[in-house]
């Protein structure tokens, strides 16, 4: 913080002292002798309030908000603007307010303020664009010093031109670009920063021999998000790249602009999912500068990246809640955390023990709680469902009493698609829990009160249990590739979009959600998820995607649903009234459908009876009585015989992917 403070306050110095000087070089240079003389007396009186109009000036612009390393024609634009708000005062004062009650005479001059708004640009431009040429050169001399791997890009020109950047500015190290291959046909033959374009994606193989023949053999595919558009056929240029034993990476980003880009490996998920949606930064930005974040479950697969996100957007402490050790070690010591400049804690609790989860969060005092705690492996909860009931329901009912004595603006609960005509105890208890969140909700209303929602969504790649890991281990060992119904769909999205809409949700339910009456706010939020997935068709896209053919070289299995699965999820209650929510993609919403406080405290109360007893059948009459479409677990999917499409004797033996 000193350091920016440091530069920002040069940068402050240097646009002041170039003000000045541009004001003194335009009198010199349009006045001479008398005339030259008596501006030069005027100066110490006029100079020193119109720096600090002009230094209010570029602050306004957002002249210091910009590194001068990045310096680009947007700044430029800004300089422009900003030098011509500062000429057209001088003109207004010279012809308004000095000429006829002090000197009598213009004291500028239209052709003096023409010149001074040259000089001005010039001034406050020139030195930017120099350093930042500067920094270029030093750049390109360190990368070229430091390259070691012989790489193609893989990517549309403005993608291409953002890796580029990056490369030289050395957020990307390591890479010596040889070539670009673009799915523009019109950018063949055309140079990016010196790179030229070989070709196509098809022409990969054509432009590595070459390259090679000319001594610079290819080493390294790196991909731009365009390249894995569906557009571009990247499965093609995986099967291509896997022939050529090339390893394929992607281009990540940290940051506007990418330039804190990263390159990540390609991982076969990377490419089973619709186009993500847009993410309104700003909105995020502005929802989350200076606040105060708790995240429960802060070290699984959804509450970490909720943590990254939440200091990635501005705020301004964060505490992870997490009952495992090891899970709040890794998520504390990760490069999100670790180097965030939000005050990060961590504190081990479980959210079943009341007292605790009461002390720590009163004494964090949060903006805003994010309930991603829970219990959410199907089958194990339907063999050890009193474990669900404790968690999901009994700790999401302290997480929610704690975040209302705290004064905490909202508080948001992690739900999930299985929620809605639940068939396993994992909806139910979710249900439940959602019922609870949307009475306390209902209690509450004025521009102070916390706000308490759910946000549901699908499976979501790459977190523990998810299915496709499972599938990339039983690939990687030669099949059988397992699916436990032919026909089962589900709905998927990634870790980094489904914390962004959860944080989009939020951010709703805090702004326009908050002074409504209570039984016209939106209580749950359901994110756009897309077209659900079939996850035979899933597994077999896998297999292609690890070079192998389905059913030839790696086996499909059906082994017969799970207690508690079913075919489709359903994102909505039959009973909830939809909400429209203007201007913002990716999300749903509906208005609450619950029940009175006081049936609810009864539920609540013989639950907990049930669990004491480890009466299950109890539990369920609760839960059937809560939520009468829990009767429909009976449509929950039979366990199905077993078929398997198996591969021919001779291929029996293929390499693992």
């Amino acid at each position: 913080m000193q350091k920016r403070t440091f530069k920002t306050a040069v940068m402050v110095v240097h646009d002041l002292a170039a003000t000045a000087a541009a004001v003194v070089l335009t009198f010199v240079f349009r006045f001479q002798d008398g005339a030259l003389a008596e501006r030069l007396h005027a100066l110490p009186i006029l100079l020193p309030p119109f720096l600090a109009y002009a230094g209010l000036v570029y602050a306004w612009f957002r002249l210091y908000r910009t590194k001068w390393r990045f310096a680009s024609l947007p700044d430029l634009a800004g300089i422009v603007r900003a030098a011509s708000v500062t000429a057209l005062t001088l003109l207004v004062l010279d012809y308004v307010l000095v000429s006829s009650n002090l000197y009598g005479f213009y004291f500028f001059g239209k052709v003096a303020i023409a010149l001074y708004w040259v000089l001005q640009i010039f001034l406050l431009g020139g030195p930017r664009l120099a350093f930042r040429y500067m920094k270029y050169a030093r750049s390109r001399q360190s990368q070229a010093r430091s390259a070691t791997t012989p790489t193609l890009l893989l990517g549309r020109g403005a993608d291409i031109e953002i890796v580029l950047r990056a490369i030289e500015s050395g957020s990307v190290k390591r890479l010596s670009p040889k070539g670009i291959l673009s799915p523009r046909a019109d950018e063949a033959g055309q140079m990016m920063r010196g790179v030229p374009v070989l070709g196509g994606f098809r022409d990969l193989e054509q432009v590595v021999a070459d390259l090679a023949n000319r001594g610079l053999p290819v080493r390294r595919l790196v991909a731009t998000p365009s390249a894995l558009a569906p557009e571009s056929e990247p499965d093609d240029l995986i099967a291509r790249a896997r022939r050529l034993g090339l390893p394929l990476a992607r281009v990540t980003s940290l940051g506007e602009g990418m330039r804190d880009a990263e390159l990540a490996p390609l991982e076969i998920e990377d490419l089973l999912l619709r186009p993500t949606v847009a993410i309104d930064r700003p909105r995020l930005e502005r929802f989350l500068t200076g606040a105060r974040v708790v995240v429960t479950g802060g070290g699984g697969s959804i509450g970490s990246e909720i943590c990254a996100r939440a200091v990635a957007f501005g705020a301004a402490a964060l505490l992870v809640i997490e009952n495992s050790e090891p899970a709040l070690h890794a998520v504390l010591n990760g490069p999100a955390l670790l180097h965030a400049e939000a005050e990060v804690q961590g504190a081990l609790a479980d959210i079943r023990d009341r007292e605790r989860l009461h002390a720590i969060i009163r004494d964090f005092r949060p903006t805003y709680v994010f309930h991603a705690a829970a219990l959410k492996q199907v089958p194990y909860l339907e063999r050890d469902w009193a474990e669900g009931i404790k968690t999901n329901v009994f700790g999401s009912i302290n997480v929610a009493e704690a975040t209302v004595a705290a004064g905490a603006r909202a508080l948001v609960m992690i739900s999930t698609d299985k929620a809605i005509e639940p068939v396993s105890q994992l909806g139910v208890t979710k249900r439940f829990a959602e019922m609870v969140a949307q009475s306390l909700d209902a209690e509450r209303s004025g521009p102070q009160a916390t706000r308490l929602i759910a946000v549901r969504f699908g499976n979501v790649l790459g977190s523990a249990g998810s299915v496709v890991p499972v599938f990339k281990a039983q690939i990687a060992r030669g099949g059988p590739v397992t699916v436990t119904h032919a026909e089962m769909v589900r709905y998927f999205m990634t870790v980094r979009e489904a914390s962004d809409l959860v944080l989009t949700a939020a951010s709703h339910a805090d702004a326009e959600g908050r002074g409504d009456t209570g039984d016209q706010r939106a209580a749950v939020y359901v994110l756009k998820m897309g077209q659900p997935v079939r996850i035979r068709d899933l597994a077999e896209r896998m297999i292609r995607l690890a070079g192998f053919e389905p059913g030839a070289e790696i086996e499909i299995q059906v082994t017969g649903a799970r207690p508690g699965e079913r075919l489709n999820e359903i994102l909505f209650a039959k009973e909830e009234p939809r909400v429209t929510l203007a201007g913002i993609e990716g999300v749903m919403a509906a208005k609450p459908v619950f029940a009175d406080r006081a049936v609810l405290e009864g539920w609540i109360f013989r639950l907990r009876e049930a669990v004491a007893a480890g009466d299950r059948a109890a539990a369920d009459a609760v839960f059937e009585e809560a939520i009468p479409d829990f009767r429909n677990r009976a449509a929950a999917i039979p366990n199905t015989k077993p078929e398997s499409i198996a591969p021919p004797a001779a291929a029996t033996e293929a390499a693992p992917a």
